[in-house]
């Protein structure tokens, strides 16, 4: 079996941080299939907390797909949806997914 090049190494290891964000929301999901959507909601807002916390720690080149716009924009995008997700999923109380 080859090895892959190290530009190719490089590539790979670019969409890392993408990868584990999007594998959270993934077990967010199946929480939320599973019926236990306020862990699933609070998972998804703990992935993109995940999102701001490696968007402000890695360079643009590092960051990959969690690149949108600029560093700050991103980060406060992130932090800001992630702590209204978690804020909606622990203050509902009641209702028929309760």
């Amino acid at each position: 079996m080859a090895t892959p090049r190290p530009g190719r190494r490089r590539q790979l290891l670019t969409h890392l941080p993408f990868a584990l964000v999007l594998a959270l929301v993934a077990i967010a999901a199946m929480r939320i299939g599973m019926y236990h959507w306020r862990q699933g909601a609070t998972l998804i807002g703990g992935a993109l907390l995940v999102a701001a916390v490696l968007r402000a720690a890695l360079s643009d080149e590092q960051a990959g797909l969690l690149r949108i716009r600029g560093r700050a924009i991103d980060v406060l995008s992130y932090v800001g949806l992630g702590l209204l997700i978690l804020f909606v999923a622990l203050t509902i109380t009641g209702g028929p997914l309760g």
